[in-house]
C-alpha cells in the first residue's frame, strides 16, 4: 500500500486571499491525519505566499505523522529546517513568478551544493528528498549528492492533453522510478495528481508514496476536508 500525505498548501492559498485566519492550514492538516493520511506536507516558499513561518512552527508542534517540509535549497530556508527540524525536507525549484512549482529540479547544475546542504541537513537527522522530473540521470546526480528518496514530479503526465500523450509520459515514469528503485532510493511521485489519473500507479509498487494536495483541497470543497482525504486514502489503499 502506498501511504498518503496531504499538501496542505492550497488551504493555506484560500487563507492568503483573503488575508485572514482562515481556513488554517495547521487543522485541515489534523483532519487528513484523522482520515489516515500518513504524511503531512507544506511548501514554505521565499515570498510566503501561501504557507508561512507561524505555519511550519505549528505543524511541527502538532503533526503526528510525518512532516515534509518542501522549499528551495537556500540558505534562509536551511537555517528555517535546521531549527526546526521537519522528519523529511524536500529540496524543490522555485521561480517567484509561477502559480506552482512548474518542473523537477536540476540537480547536476549545481550538484555540489545540493550535496552540501543534504549533508548539513543529515547532520539534524532529517531526511531529504529531491524532487526531479522522470529523468534517470538526474536521479542518478540526486542519489551521488546523497537523497535519501526521490520524488518524481508529474506534473506534465497530470497536464498530458490526449491519452496517448498521457501513456507516452507515464512510461517516463516507470523508466524513472526503475532507474530509482536500481539505486536502492525510496520513492514518492506527485504534482497534478487527482482522484482519475491516480490510477494508473497502481502498476508501480515501488512507488512508497503519493503526494497529493491540489486535487484533495479542490474536493473538499464540496464533501469537506476529512471526507475528500478519505476519498483518496480508498483510491491508493491497494496500490
Amino acid at each position: 500500500m502506498a501511504r498518503l500525505s496531504v499538501n496542505v498548501d492550497h488551504v493555506a492559498t484560500v487563507r492568503q486571499a483573503r488575508g485572514i485566519n482562515s481556513p488554517d492550514p495547521v487543522f485541515a492538516a489534523g483532519l487528513a491525519e484523522l482520515a489516515g493520511a500518513e504524511g503531512i506536507i507544506c511548501h514554505l516558499r521565499e515570498d510566503r505566499r501561501h504557507i508561512n513561518d507561524r505555519d511550519v512552527e505549528l505543524l511541527r508542534q502538532t503533526v503526528k505523522t510525518r512532516l515534509n517540509l518542501e522549499m528551495a535549497a537556500v540558505e534562509e530556508m536551511v537555517k528555517i529546517a535546521l531549527a526546526r527540524k521537519p522528519d523529511l525536507v524536500t529540496l524543490v525549484p522555485e521561480k517567484r513568478e509561477e502559480l506552482t512549482t512548474e518542473g523537477g529540479l536540476d540537480v547536476i547544475s549545481r550538484s555540489a551544493h545540493f550535496k552540501t546542504v543534504a549533508g548539513r541537513l543529515h547532520q539534524k537527522g532529517i531526511q531529504v528528498s529531491f524532487f526531479v522530473d522522470p529523468h534517470p540521470d538526474q536521479i542518478e546526480t540526486a542519489h551521488a549528492c546523497g537523497a535519501d528518496i526521490v520524488e518524481i514530479h508529474t506534473g506534465h503526465y497530470s497536464e498530458a492533453s490526449t491519452e496517448e500523450e498521457a501513456v507516452d509520459r507515464f512510461k517516463r515514469i516507470v523508466a524513472a522510478v526503475e532507474a530509482a528503485h536500481a539505486l536502492e532510493l525510496s520513492i514518492s511521485a506527485g504534482h497534478g495528481l487527482n482522484y482519475t489519473n491516480v490510477k494508473r500507479f497502481r502498476v508501480l509498487p515501488q512507488i512508497e508514496e503519493l503526494s497529493i494536495g491540489h486535487s484533495i483541497v479542490a474536493m473538499a470543497v464540496y464533501v469537506g476536508f476529512e471526507a475528500a482525504v478519505k476519498k483518496m486514502m480508498d483510491l491508493v489503499k491497494d496500490f
